[in-house]
């Protein structure tokens, strides 16, 4: 093999995600005294430091945490939020002892201190007093506390409230009236179970929902207040004395009008996505969905709203916080930045005939390359 053929394979290994837009950086991180093991992705700066949420989970590799920073990427830039998308994954089962899950954390901040172009926030398997401990060692995150003057998102719901306006946005594209409308949401946590609660104020039912042990459904709906309140005590919702108890991957194929995923990735993929009875998904979770499973469902003629648009209203939260706003001005700037980003790429959708992804992305991409023109080195 001669030597540029050598050079060719190298950095195609080496550089496997790069296009136009990034990564700036990949950096991988470890502290073996304390077990820490982490990967960072800083995506694109354009448009300043980048905010995106730290992981804990022990199965997560450098692509996955790449394709989450990018969508971190295209969240802010939707938004206009003057950040660009980063994102860290620890490796480790976030349900281990609270002392030794303190000290991997202020581990993983000590170690990141000098990537001063990356801003932590909670995402799964952290939250706020995790982000009050990175703050405590280099005084850099998001998230926070309200206690430390932060507005604590998933307290609030903020991400879930967003979902709920992108619903909203999209109802009338699939057909769809808010009242009266079957939701599922796979994945109660912190931002499905909010999504539900500000979907019910709309008028909608939820009627099915799942966590990693088991799944619920109910066609009369279901009291989420009450599975709430089974998840606070440590139950699966398939504990919920009423309606027809499901494998969680069985809730996919439950009737709804709304299907909302909200946990890991990838959980609609080519294989199942066939399986769903609905007319609107609303991304709730990062990258819910593979390619493939975007063109099937399209193709179906399912209304899918894209990750970057639909919950981004954590970062922007995120990005309130970090410029000292408080949580009213975080839900005002939700509303106004999520319905906006909706109006522009359903109609952008509907001039050019494509998905809302498609739409999406394009919007998006014009304006990280308008971003990307007035620097220097790009």
């Amino acid at each position: 093999m001669s030597a540029s053929s050598l050079s060719a394979s190298f950095k195609s290994d080496a550089f496997p995600f790069v296009d136009e837009f990034g990564p700036a950086k990949i950096v991988y991180v470890s502290t073996p005294g304390v077990g820490l093991e982490a990967i960072v992705v800083i995506d694109n700066i354009a448009a300043g430091p980048a905010i995106g949420g730290v992981r804990m989970a022990p199965d997560v590799g450098v692509e996955e945490c790449f394709r989450l920073a990018r969508a971190m990427t295209l969240k802010n830039a939707a938004c206009g939020l003057r950040h660009g998308g980063g994102k860290s994954v620890i490796f480790g089962d976030p349900a281990m002892p609270r002392q030794e899950k303190e000290q991997l954390i202020r581990a993983f901040a000590k170690a990141i201190e000098p990537l001063t172009d990356y801003i932590p926030g909670p995402d799964m398997g952290t939250n706020e007093t995790c982000m009050a401990y990175v703050h405590d060692e280099i005084g850099r995150a998001v998230g926070l506390p309200a206690e430390l003057g932060g507005v604590p998102l998933d307290e609030i719901g903020a991400t879930g409230y967003g979902v709920a306006i992108a619903a909203e946005a999209a109802a009338p594209s699939a057909g769809l009236k808010l009242q009266g409308a079957r939701v599922v949401v796979e994945g109660f946590g912190a931002v499905g179970r909010h999504a539900a609660r500000f979907l019910s104020r709309r008028g909608a039912k939820l009627v099915g929902a799942s966590d990693s042990r088991g799944a619920i459904y109910d066609a009369a709906g279901l009291d989420i207040e009450a599975l709430a309140q089974i998840r606070s005590e440590g139950r699966s919702v398939a504990s919920y004395p009423r309606g027809e108890a499901l494998a969680p991957d069985a809730l996919l194929a439950a009737p709804c009008d709304i299907f909302i995923p909200a946990a890991r990735p990838d959980v609609l993929r080519a294989d199942n996505v066939g399986g769903l009875h609905c007319k609107l998904v609303v991304q709730g979770a990062n990258i819910p969905a593979t390619a493939e499973a975007e063109r099937i469902m399209f193709e179906r003629g399912i209304v899918v709203v894209p990750d970057f648009i639909a919950n981004a209203g954590g970062v922007i939260c995120a990005s309130v916080e970090y410029a000292g706003g408080d949580e009213k001005a975080a839900f005002a700037a939700i509303e106004e930045k999520i319905s906006r980003n909706m109006r522009e790429i359903i109609a952008r959708a509907s001039t050019m005939r494509v998905s809302l992804r498609d739409a999406a992305t394009a919007l998006v991409q014009e304006r990280l390359r308008k971003m990307m023109a007035t620097q220097r080195w790009r």
